[in-house]
C-alpha cells in the first residue's frame, strides 16, 4: 500500500521523526566530545595562569604564545608547587583549585549565609616564588576576566586578561600585549593600604615607566572595558589581602 506523501499527517510526522533522530545524533556527539571539552578547558585555564606567571612561548615583542596543549599540563606542574583554596579564614591545599569557577562562586556568594571559595595558585620561576589569583568582572558588553601574578608584597609580575565579546581594535585589546605588559612592576599597596590598579584614561605617564602611582594608560575608545578592569583588580584581588598580610 502506498504512502500518501501529500497528507499533512504524512509530513508532521516525518518532521518529528527527523527532530527524533537528529536529537538523538547531537545527544550522542554532545556526550562523546564532553571529555575533550572538559580537557580543552583545563588545559586552557592552566595556559592562563602559566601566562600570566611569565611562562609562555612569546618570542616578539608583540606575541600572546601560550605554552602549547600538548606539554602544558607538564609544565604546570612543574611551575606552580601549590595550589590553596581560602575559605572563610580557612586554607586548605587543592590540587585542583585551578578548577574553581570563580563565575559560580560570586553568585553563590550573594547568600550572605555562603562563605566564598578563593583560589590561589604558588609558582616558582627562576628560584622566586609568585603568587596567581583569578580575577573577573563586567566590560562593555559582557564578561572580562584574566589572572594576575603577584610577589609577597603584590606587586604584579605578570597578567592574563581575556574578554567575551568586547569591541575588536578597541576594549578587546586588553588581551593584548601592549595593554598587558604594563601591568608589570605595578603595585596593589601603599604600605599597608590595598590601593589597587586604575586604567586611567589622560594617565601623565603614557609610556608606563612610574610604577608607584597605581596606574596603567588606558586603551583609547574603550573607556567601559577599562573601568571594568579597574573594579575586577580591585574587587578580586583585594579579597586576597588578608592572606598576603600573612606573608608578611
Amino acid at each position: 500500500m502506498a504512502i500518501d506523501t501529500d497528507k499533512n499527517s504524512y509530513t508532521v510526522i516525518f518532521a518529528i521523526v527527523m527532530v527524533i533522530v537528529v536529537g538523538a545524533i547531537l545527544a550522542g556527539l554532545a556526550s562523546g566530545l564532553k571529555p575533550m571539552v572538559k580537557a580543552n578547558e583545563r588545559y586552557e585555564k592552566q595556559q592562563n595562569i602559566l601566562y600570566a606567571m611569565g611562562v609562555n612561548n612569546n618570542e616578539g615583542t608583540s606575541d600572546v604564545e601560550f605554552i602549547s596543549t600538548d606539554v602544558v599540563e607538564d609544565v604546570f606542574k612543574e611551575y606552580i608547587k601549590k595550589q590553596y583554596v581560602i575559605q572563610g579564614g580557612e586554607i586548605t591545599e587543592n590540587p585542583e583549585a585551578y578548577l574553581i569557577d570563580i563565575k559560580k562562586e560570586s553568585t553563590k556568594a550573594k547568600d550572605p549565609n555562603y562563605q566564598r571559595r578563593l583560589p590561589l595558585f604558588v609558582g616558582e620561576k627562576d628560584g622566586e616564588q609568585i603568587y596567581i589569583v583569578p580575577v573577573r568582572g563586567k566590560g562593555l558588553w559582557d564578561a572580562i576576566w584574566g589572572f594576575v601574578a603577584m610577589d609577597e608584597g603584590m606587586t604584579v609580575k605578570g597578567v592574563y586578561f581575556d574578554h567575551k565579546g568586547e569591541t575588536p581594535g578597541l576594549g578587546a585589546n586588553i588581551k593584548e600585549r601592549f595593554f598587558m605588559d604594563d601591568f608589570t612592576g605595578e603595585e596593589f599597596l601603599d604600605g599597608s593600604e590595598f590601593k589597587g590598579i586604575k586604567v586611567a584614561k589622560g594617565n601623565n605617564d603614557p609610556k608606563n615607566e612610574i610604577k608607584d602611582d597605581y596606574e596603567v594608560d588606558a586603551i583609547a575608545g574603550s573607556t567601559i572595558t577599562g573601568d571594568g578592569v579597574t573594579t575586577m583588580l580591585k574587587k578580586d584581588v583585594q579579597m586576597y589581602k588578608s592572606y598576603f598580610e600573612t606573608l608578611n
